[in-house]
């Protein structure tokens, strides 16, 4: 909803790199959440054609018909949404792109190709104001700031020219581990990922991938992989350095992952305390962000789910006065982009000096 106001703000003008699965995520959540002429998407650098990007985006076998109209044309190079006209490039490199002339005020950088600050840097040569990755940088001083939306985000310095939202997985996990170190103390977390298959895997085994575990065919094994989740953890929660261990296990579906968490914590608690907790958290500090639910659950119930994460409150297991058991669910695509999305906002909108 754009700010209420006798006037309507001006809106924002927001460039996507990189048009994949995030990136679409990205362009229709802010379809969705009725912010197209307020967070107005006027570019997108994408390789592939005009006609496959035009395809791609009315037609998404995990999330459906895009709920409005897309067209293209061809002659101008133009991807039509609902009539508002969103130039289209195709270069292979951000130098490429002369994002000054299109006079953007944020590129979403959604193609997960750069990680490290020298990368960066070729975008801020090319006229982009300030860039919001979709990926975690290689280090932390690659980026800014990495925030997490709903935990971190109100200590984003508006002048940050490049900024991480972090990951899918990290956004999934910081709130729930913010909230229950704050309130009862985390000794230890081991956290496991089941996530769903990517398009670093391929559907038959082949050459695809320097991890050898992920030359093996996607949709017929669960694969483990490596991880950067702890890294990403203590880098938003310094205070569990050295606290936090993860590994990935890539599993046969399309979308939607979970992460079991084993917390040890300093003092006794038990699995009512702690799923109360939480279930408060959900209709105070973290409404909007987390989810709770108690009903048995399959993954494909939380296709299209707007949270960073939803506690199974029927999963939560005590092992003991201070080790618990958890399971929370999301939905790697959609919940992130949303989250991309009113980081983008928060952002632009502390720079514009607009009220948060």
């Amino acid at each position: 909803m754009t700010p209420s106001s006798n006037t309507a703000p001006a809106p924002f003008r927001l460039a996507v790199n990189g048009y994949g699965r995030i990136g679409r995520c990205f362009v229709r959540a802010i379809h969705e959440a009725g912010l197209a002429d307020y967070l107005c998407v006027v570019a997108i650098n994408e390789p592939a054609t005009l006609a496959s990007i035009a395809h791609l985006t009315r037609f998404d076998s995990t999330h459906g018909r895009f709920p409005g109209q897309a067209d293209f044309k061809e002659d101008e190079n133009i991807l039509l949404l609902d009539g508002r006209r969103v130039s289209v490039s195709h270069a292979h490199a951000p130098e490429e792109v002369d994002w000054r002339a299109q006079g953007i005020d944020l590129v979403a950088e959604c193609s997960g190709r750069y990680v490290e600050r020298a990368q960066l840097q070729g975008f801020i040569n090319a006229g982009c104001p300030r860039l919001l990755l979709s990926n975690p940088g290689a280090h932390a001083y690659d980026v800014d700031a990495t925030v997490v939306y709903g935990v971190t985000h109100t200590g984003l310095d508006p002048q940050a020219r490049l900024v991480s939202a972090a990951s899918c997985t990290t956004n999934a996990v910081v709130p729930v581990l913010s909230l229950l170190h704050q309130e009862l103390g985390i000794e230890r977390a081991l956290l496991t990922t089941l996530h769903s298959a990517m398009n670093d895997q391929p559907l038959i085994d082949g050459y695809h991938h320097h991890d050898l575990a992920r030359t093996r065919s996607a949709m017929q094994s669960i694969i483990p992989v490596t991880t950067g989740l702890a890294r990403g953890v203590e880098r938003l929660l310094p205070e569990l350095e050295g606290r936090v261990t993860a590994k990935a296990i890539r599993v046969p579906t399309h979308n939607v992952s979970a992460i079991d968490m084993v917390l040890t914590f300093s003092g006794e608690t038990s699995a009512v305390r702690v799923n109360g907790l939480l279930r408060d958290a959900i209709q105070g500090k973290y409404a909007g962000l987390l989810d709770w639910s108690d009903a048995p659950h399959a993954s494909i119930d939380f296709n299209h789910d707007p949270h960073s994460a939803i506690i199974d409150a029927s999963q939560i297991r005590a092992c003991g006065p201070r080790m618990m058991n958890l399971l929370v669910w999301f939905d790697n695509e959609w919940g992130f982009a949303n989250r991309m999305v009113e980081l983008a906002r928060h952002w632009l909108e502390a720079l514009a000096g607009r009220a948060l």
